[in-house]
């Protein structure tokens, strides 16, 4: 199991830039399962699960390569055409997304409940409504979701509250609808136009992606094409919060401002120097931090992807700051790590008051999920001595090669590889 090892204080400086984004990629890969020809995905990650999606969709019948940054999709793969196993699900929730492109398409799915990191339940129930609106039906038996529909019939459909992974699911199942689906109260991250932007590209008609509602008139069938995803928001963005952490001065190239201007407002109010231009973004800092009070809200508000680093850059912060989690129920677990590092952070339930600045010193600690895992590293960039952040695997699966990206920044960290 690996670990990484880093060397206390350092200063970030230079340029970075994240790549594309597993948030976006990910549903991307799920559409293979629509597209009727191959389909060629541009500046995807190389990280944990983008290869656990990879191996689903083999044994869903979609073969897939990489070709440098390109991933490659199209027939092949194993000969278990409408079946996602346990064994290949539990680690990834966002696995639940074939649910929706196989009953489209194949007209039955079998799907195992979905797993991941323990930030919260995260139920599919709004996933399952939806796809009996089109007329899908849906039973729930020994862990597994199973939806059969000889063809879905277009409805209207509103989410009871905004979820990002129950839009896409349903905007590619709509895709291939007889008639027209019009889904309100949609979530509204970069990520679901994006997605939507490659179904287009594959013959699909779509209409109102990233705003709350969406109209989606259903085709016969979908081809393939290319598509590059968009710039990772969440990797981007952390790496701007560690200039402002490390009293650095770090450009992030090839980005979008835009998705990321919740962060830099907050960056600003607390006392980071911002800049930017149509696709890149600049954060330096010189003088002090400064407490700025922050509520995690789904897109347009500050991301919950966001909070976990964002609290550690209020360790460093004059004043109390107080981070609300609104998003996922049990998205606290770095404050005790944190705490272990000498952070001041009092808990309750989702709400965190932190009382800076404190020194932070070295210490071995241990990721609990993605976001929690860069939490810790970027604590440790600020610490003083040695950190060993264990469990790394939390980390791999959204961010690729974190190291090096540090080590071309100024940071002194290195990998320790263990059997796992």
């Amino acid at each position: 199991m690996d670990s990484f090892r880093i060397h206390g204080p350092a200063r970030l400086a230079g340029a970075v830039r994240a790549g594309g984004a597993k948030n976006a990629a990910l549903p991307a890969l799920a559409a293979s399962l629509l597209a009727g020809a191959p389909l060629e995905i541009e500046d995807a990650p190389r990280v944990r699960d983008l290869e656990t999606m990879r191996r689903l969709l083999d044994h869903l019948g979609v073969a897939s390569r990489w070709e440098g940054s390109r991933l490659h999709l199209g027939p092949g793969g194993a000969a278990s055409p409408d079946d996602a196993p346990y064994e290949l699900v539990k680690t990834m929730r966002a696995s639940v997304l074939v649910l929706g492109p196989l009953t489209a398409r194949r007209g039955h799915a079998r799907v195992s409940l979905p797993g991941g990191c323990a930030i919260g339940v995260r139920p599919i129930d709004q996933h399952l409504a939806g796809l009996e609106a089109l007329g899908a039906k849906v039973t729930l038996a020994h862990g597994y979701v199973e939806a059969r529909a000889e063809r879905l019939i277009g409805t209207r459909f509103r989410f009871a509250v905004p979820t990002v992974t129950g839009t896409e699911n349903l905007l590619m199942a709509a895709s291939l609808a007889r008639g027209v689906t019009v889904l309100e109260n949609c979530a509204r991250e970069p990520e679901v136009e994006d997605l939507a932007r490659l179904l287009v590209t594959m013959g699909a008609r779509i209409e109102g992606a990233g705003g709350d509602s969406i109209r989606i008139e259903g085709v016969d069938s979908l081809g393939g094409g290319r598509h590059r995803v968009i710039p990772d928001r969440i990797e981007g963005g952390t790496y701007l919060i560690g200039a402002a952490l490390t009293g650095g001065d770090v450009t992030l190239t090839e980005a979008q401002p835009v998705a990321l201007l919740p962060l830099l407002e907050a960056l600003t109010g607390c006392g980071a120097e911002v800049t930017r231009g149509e696709n890149w973004v600049r954060v330096t800092r010189a003088g002090d931090l400064s407490s700025r009070d922050v509520v995690t809200a789904p897109y347009p508000g500050f991301p919950t992807d966001l909070q976990a680093q964002y609290v550690a850059l209020m360790t460093q912060a004059r004043g109390v700051a107080t981070v609300i989690e609104t998003v996922f129920e049990n998205r606290m677990q770095h404050v005790a790590e944190l705490a272990r590092m000498g952070a001041d952070i009092r808990l309750d339930g989702r709400t965190a008051r932190i009382h800076g600045p404190t020194r932070l010193s070295g210490a071995s600690v241990m990721a609990t999920d993605l976001r929690a895992s860069a939490c810790l590293v970027l604590a440790g960039l600020a610490a003083e001595g040695e950190t060993v952040v264990d469990r790394i695997y939390h980390l791999d699966r959204g961010y690729e090669a974190m190291e090096n990206r540090l080590v071309a920044l100024g940071a002194r960290v290195e990998r320790v590889r263990r059997p796992d």
